[in-house]
């Protein structure tokens, strides 16, 4: 029988009456435009993880996936499941984020290094800011002594970013977020400051005069972004204005509600998880936002209750499951708590996806968006036994973790190099050196030298380490889109580390063993690198029963895909637009030809061509990207005379990323222009793909070269 589920509305006109809503199929409202040309998408929902996996950690322990089947078999058997989706760099959890919600890589919105960045102070040295915030916030904002007044979501104009929830509201499409990275207030009391005003005598009621706890618990972490005239944000419901001055074609008379205790009372009431149990922050126990470490049952729950209440856009996160988030502990494959979590997950997916169908709301009429950040490496030690599978045979380690090292330290200890530096504290740490923002002096040359000779001993298997996987400086950065418009964030060099490794700027210089994290990101292997895409819903392919997936990571057809192209995809399917182009490309691939212009479809095959020649040329871990890296950390590394070989590659670098803008731009606006309707030169297009080729096989064979030079 369909439930019957009430939401409590509270309508701002004089009288201040409640208007109460019971519907046993919640919808969008009349004003909502999605899916114009086809009418058939109702409802949006797009859930990010954190670090859940497809592929296995360890060969006899089931993926994340394959432990949460209602979710894959979700994906699998009513959409597309996309297991050649990939990061970006670095491979952290805000900037992967960001790209997926904005389309654009780090150097377009302005978190190109995460969870924090380095920012150069005035006097040369470095502010480590978070790169979690409020989308309107300043660097300044977020760390005062950087006395930098740039948007931290900085676009290539060094205006800030467009924010993404604008495409659904001008649409006419109420946006709730949950948790979702800097599209909610993430810092207190700043942000409760910014967005609500002071605390006063004149106004000893304003959010900014309630204690922390209670500030954490009523105002961080849940939003509602909404159209113009939704009664929902109301002043009475608590509503301020949605303020985004530098929005491309301007942004005013929309409205917004920020925190659990203006959107949850707007909803009727405080929301409950899938379980049942009213939400309440994990720290203080206070009821309202749970913190930035949701359960999946939290979360779904979140979006399952906007989505009755007349909610159609609903963005949420959701934390990994490979961490112990009350004991501060990490688990490793198949350990008992984990796999807990995991059947806890796929628990709460079962419910999600019986609640919303209750609902009338299903695949028909939803589009439904499911990845992960990044993947990650496991640091750890064998398991015990050794053919454990965690599911029928509970997996132990007697060593896991992380081996933590002072890098500065090390640096000294190693080399005698006494440079002053800073880090941004990662397995890819950016190298910041004092009073030289971007810098080939011949101090920073050093360095850079002295970085690619660092070993370790490693306490799990005692082997020696080397310690730098690669280097990149601001030329090679600036090809792997790391550049942001504010000059006083670039790096003088980055260090891509041995995934075992967390380095740091205290401690020990001797590796140790830190079992609170075993789960390592931000470098450039394989297993970090390399994510997960599922799309669901009206004008998405099914995918064929050939191509289900395993664990050697066969998916879809889909050759290659990134977080960048997510957004183009999803409004391409929503008949939305963005006031920007993206990075990405629409995924063409995962849609029925139905939804499709005559200019794709007439040169379906020539479009996937030029499409993936354009992510292999662009995306960070495209060939271009990964085969330039290489280069890069032989011409960091190199000690010719007069630095003849690293001068020479950093012109070549730097010519590649030349070539590969011009190209780039040419294939982006053919692909777009295409996929407008527009009919496309296909004699064109084949010298773009060939011109594509040619850059990706120059590229390949210098790696090959300098690298086989240095053996």
């Amino acid at each position: 029988m369909k439930a019957l589920r009430c939401a409590f509305r509270l309508v701002s006109f004089v009288l201040a009456s409640f208007l109460v809503l019971c519907t046993g199929s919640a919808s969008a409202g009349p004003s909502c435009n999605l899916d114009p040309a086809h009418g058939k998408i109702k409802h949006v929902i797009f859930v990010v993880f954190d670090n859940v996996h497809f592929t296995r950690d360890n060969p006899n322990v089931p993926s994340d996936l394959e432990q949460m089947p209602t979710l894959l078999n979700f994906l699998r058997q009513n959409g597309t499941f996309e297991s050649n989706h990939h990061a970006v760099l670095i491979s952290h959890t805000a900037d992967d984020i960001l790209t997926s919600l904005t389309g654009v890589y780090g150097d377009r919105h302005g978190i190109s290094v995460a969870n924090s960045y380095g920012v150069y102070r005035l006097d040369g040295s470095v502010a480590f800011p978070s790169s979690f915030f409020y989308w309107t916030d300043l660097v300044s904002d977020a760390n005062s002594s950087s006395k930098d007044f740039t948007f931290g979501m900085l676009a290539e104009t060094g205006m800030n970013a467009p924010a993404p929830w604008v495409a659904y509201t001008r649409a006419g499409c109420d946006f709730g977020a949950f948790a979702t990275a800097n599209v909610v207030v993430e810092r207190t009391p700043f942000d409760v400051v910014k967005v609500f005003g002071p605390c006063t005598a004149a106004n000893p009621q304003a959010p900014a005069c309630e204690d922390n706890n209670h500030q954490i618990a009523d105002f961080e972490g849940v939003a509602l972004h909404c159209t113009k005239g939704n009664a929902l944000c109301s002043a009475v419901n608590g509503a301020v204005a949605d303020l985004l001055p530098q929005e491309p074609n301007g942004y005013t008379g929309y409205s917004a509600l920020f925190g659990a205790k203006y959107v949850a009372n707007a909803l009727g009431g405080p929301v409950k998880d899938l379980d049942g149990n009213v939400i309440v922050n994990a720290d203080s126990g206070l009821v309202g936002f749970t913190g930035f470490d949701p359960t999946a049952s939290q979360s779904l729950g979140y979006v399952a209750t906007m989505q009755e209440a007349g909610i159609p856009v609903t963005y949420a996160y959701i934390a990994d499951a490979h961490d112990d988030h009350v004991h501060d502990v990490a688990f490793g494959p198949g350990q008992a708590g984990y796999v807990a979590q995991l059947k806890s997950y796929d628990a709460a997916f079962g419910k999600f996806f019986a609640r919303l169908a209750a609902d009338g709301i299903d695949q028909s009429n939803t589009l439904f968006v499911f990845t992960a950040d990044e993947g990650d490496h496991f640091a750890g030690g064998a398991p015990s036994p050794a053919n454990c599978d965690g599911v029928n045979v509970p997996c132990t380690y007697s060593q896991i973790g992380e081996s933590d090292v002072n890098l500065n330290g090390l640096v000294v200890q190693e080399t005698g190099n006494t440079t002053s530096f800073s880090i941004h504290f990662d397995d890819a740490p950016t190298v910041y050196i004092k009073g030289q923002p971007v810098s080939t002096a011949s101090v920073t040359r050093q360095l850079e030298r002295d970085f690619s000779g660092l070993t370790a001993v490693n306490p799990v298997t005692n082997n020696v380490d080397k310690l730098t996987v690669a280097l990149a400086d601001p030329v090679e950065m600036g090809l792997l889109h790391m550049i942001t418009a504010d000059p006083r964030r670039t790096p003088s060099f980055t260090m891509f580390g041995d995934a075992d490794y967390f380095f740091l700027s205290f401690g020990s210089t001797t590796p140790i063993e830190n079992n609170g994290f075993a789960w390592n990101h931000g470098g450039n292997q394989p297993e970090v690198a390399r994510t997960w895409l599922g799309l669901v819903g009206p004008g998405v392919q099914v995918s064929s029963p050939n191509s289900q997936g395993n664990n050697n990571g066969q998916g879809t057809s889909i050759a290659f895909s990134d977080h960048t192209d997510v957004r183009p995809t999803m409004l391409t399917l929503l008949g939305l637009q963005d006031d920007y182009p993206s990075d990405g490309r629409i995924l063409i691939e995962a849609l029925d030809p139905s939804v499709l212009p005559a200019s794709v479809n007439d040169n379906l095959d020539l479009m996937v061509q030029l499409g993936q020649v354009y992510k292999q040329i662009n995306a960070p871990f495209g060939q271009v990207g990964k085969d330039s890296l290489k280069v890069s950390t032989v011409a960091l590394a190199s000690n010719s005379p007069n630095d003849a070989t690293y001068t020479n590659l950093e012109k070549t670098i730097s010519s590649w990323r030349t070539q590969r803008d011009t190209l780039a731009a040419q294939i982006k606006a053919m692909l777009d222009a295409a996929a407008s309707g527009q009919s496309i030169d296909q004699n064109l297009a084949q010298q773009l793909i060939s011109e594509g080729q040619a850059l990706i096989n120059e590229v390949s064979a210098a790696a090959s070269g300098t690298t086989s030079n240095q053996q």
